[in-house]
C-alpha cells in the first residue's frame, strides 16, 4: 500500500512539473476579420491614423455607408485603412481597429479616397513619405479623391493638387496658400469639386461635401434620402461651394 502511494505521489509530482500543453480555445485564437468587399459596388477607402479627428471621419463614413440601404445603385463599400493594425486613437480619443494595412495587406482596388483631417496633417505627417506614396499611387486609378478639413494638406503634398482648385478649413486657409503658394486656392465656400477632386472646409460641413458626392453618383432623391435618414436639411444650391465648368 505504502508503495501504492508513493507512486501516484511521484506520478503528481511529474504532473505539476511538467504539465501539458492545452490546445487554445477559439476564443483564444487571434484572427482578422475583413470587411465584406461587394464586387458590384464602389470601394471607399478612409485614411486614418492617429490624432484623426472624429467628425472628419464619422461624417463622410455615415453618409457613405447608408448607400448600403438604398435599392438599385451601385452602393458603397467602405473601409478604414491605416499603416498599421493596431488600434488608432483618434483626437478625441476614440479607439479604431483598421481593417488594412496599406503597408502590408493587398488591398482591394479603392475607387473613392477619403482623407479625413487628423492632428498632424499641418506638420508631422506631411513628412511620411510612405503615406504620401501611398496616397499618389491611390490617385492613379482612383475616380474620386476627397479630403476634409486639413487632409486637403496630404493631397496638396502628394501634389494632387496642382493644377485644380482646392480649400481647407477656414482658419487654416492663410496657412494653405503659404505652405502651397502654387496653388489656386478658393475661400468661403464648404467645398471644392474640380476634376475628380473634391476638398471641403471639414467639420460638420463634411455632411455636406459627402452628400454632395452622392448626389453626383446616385442623383438628387438618393442623396435627399440619404440625408433624411440622418435628419440632415440637404439643399445643394443653397451651399457655398465651387464647381468649376
Amino acid at each position: 500500500m505504502r508503495f501504492i502511494y508513493a507512486l501516484l505521489l511521484l506520478c503528481l509530482i511529474s504532473t505539476a512539473c511538467h504539465p501539458r500543453k492545452t490546445e487554445k480555445g477559439p476564443t483564444e485564437k487571434s484572427s482578422r476579420h475583413f470587411p465584406v468587399v461587394d464586387p458590384n459596388n464602389y470601394n471607399v477607402a478612409f485614411l486614418i491614423m492617429n490624432g484623426t479627428y472624429n467628425t472628419e471621419f464619422t461624417a463622410p463614413y455615415d453618409i457613405f455607408q447608408h448607400t448600403k440601404f438604398r435599392k438599385g445603385i451601385k452602393a458603397m463599400n467602405t473601409f478604414t485603412i491605416a499603416n498599421t493594425l493596431e488600434p488608432i486613437t483618434t483626437f478625441e480619443g476614440v479607439r479604431i481597429l483598421p481593417d488594412y494595412d496599406y503597408t502590408k495587406d493587398k488591398l482591394p482596388k479603392i475607387d473613392i479616397l477619403v482623407v479625413p483631417s487628423a492632428e498632424h496633417h499641418l506638420d508631422t505627417d506631411l513628412k511620411d513619405s510612405v503615406m504620401l506614396k501611398f496616397v499618389h499611387k491611390v490617385d492613379k486609378e482612383a475616380l474620386f479623391m476627397t479630403s476634409h478639413c486639413d487632409g486637403a494638406f496630404v493631397l496638396a503634398k502628394a501634389g494632387l493638387l496642382d493644377s485644380v482648385i482646392s480649400t481647407t478649413f477656414p482658419s487654416d486657409i492663410e496657412l494653405y496658400q503659404k505652405t502651397f503658394p502654387h496653388l489656386n486656392v478658393k475661400d468661403s465656400v464648404l467645398f471644392v469639386h474640380d476634376d475628380k477632386y473634391i476638398t471641403s472646409a471639414g467639420g460638420a460641413k463634411s455632411f455636406e461635401a459627402s452628400l454632395y458626392l452622392c448626389e453626383i453618383l446616385y442623383g438628387k432623391e438618393i442623396a435627399e434620402s440619404i440625408a433624411k435618414g440622418l435628419v440632415i436639411d440637404w439643399d445643394l444650391t443653397k451651399i457655398p461651394k465651387l464647381i468649376p465648368q
